[in-house]
């Protein structure tokens, strides 16, 4: 959605250099890192976080779309654990039907789980 965006917004003057629209995504915290190198392909990634951010779904309800147990756990247990750098971030605009901030709130707790019912 980012992607689709950034390319929308560059028919209305070009803005973002088109290299780093053509780029793979990456964190940048190492040299050469790609997001590849610690996630699912966004094909998998992109909808598993749609279903439990937007829709409110649980682990066994994405699991129940198709994808697997492991990996929707393991990318849930990822949104769990950044929660803090969501808190730590300013506003950011929003592009989506929940906005992180006010729409979202997720414990930041050492005992809280991500739901699996």
């Amino acid at each position: 959605m980012v992607y689709r965006l950034a390319r929308w917004r560059n028919t209305r003057g070009q803005v973002i250099p088109q290299r780093i629209i053509d780029r793979p995504p990456s964190a940048e915290l190492r040299a050469d890192q790609r997001d590849t190198d610690s996630l699912p392909p966004y094909e998998v990634l992109d909808p598993i976080l749609e279903a439990f951010i937007e829709r409110d779904l649980s682990v066994r309800e994405i699991v129940e779309l198709g994808y697997d147990r492991e990996t929707v756990i393991r990318i849930l247990e990822m949104v769990r654990r950044n929660e803090y750098k969501r808190r730590q971030a300013p506003p950011g605009v929003r592009i989506s039907t929940r906005a992180f901030g006010r729409d979202w709130r997720y414990p930041i707790t050492s005992g809280y789980r991500v739901r699996d019912s």
